[in-house]
């Protein structure tokens, strides 16, 4: 579920939006003003948050960007395998399967609890708390 819609020249650095159907964080945003007659132009560099891929966009200023629904919930981890870690979710009680970041792979044991972010349906473990 879409939170709302943003202009090119409201995204700013760490505003999370939505391109080519992927989440990704702004990490900066220049914004220019060309000609007598012209419109604003944005460059916009993003990084996609379930890959890590860096995405550079050029948009005019009013081209609108969808804002992801980012719902943060805790779980405990029952078991972690290479790829993903099976979880039960603090709240409801249910248990899945979910991939993590490269970044706590090291880190990730079982019968801890972390942090998962769930974003458009897609679900990855973010951070150990």
């Amino acid at each position: 579920m879409v939170l709302k819609l943003i202009d090119a020249t409201q995204a700013r650095s760490g505003t999370n939006i939505i391109i080519d159907g992927e989440a990704c964080v702004v990490k900066s945003n220049d914004i220019s003003k060309s000609g007598k007659h012209g419109a604003a132009k944005c460059r916009i560099e993003a990084i996609e948050i379930f890959s890590g891929k860096k995405k550079i966009l050029a948009v005019p200023g009013k081209e609108r960007f969808d804002v992801p629904l980012i719902e943060k919930k805790k779980a405990q981890v029952l078991s972690v395998s290479d790829s993903t870690a099976n979880v039960m979710d603090l709240e409801s009680y249910e248990n899945f399967d979910l991939p993590f970041i490269e970044d706590i792979k090291g880190k990730l044991t079982s019968e801890q609890q972390v942090e998962y972010w769930d974003i458009e349906g897609k679900k990855v473990i973010m951070r150990v708390l």
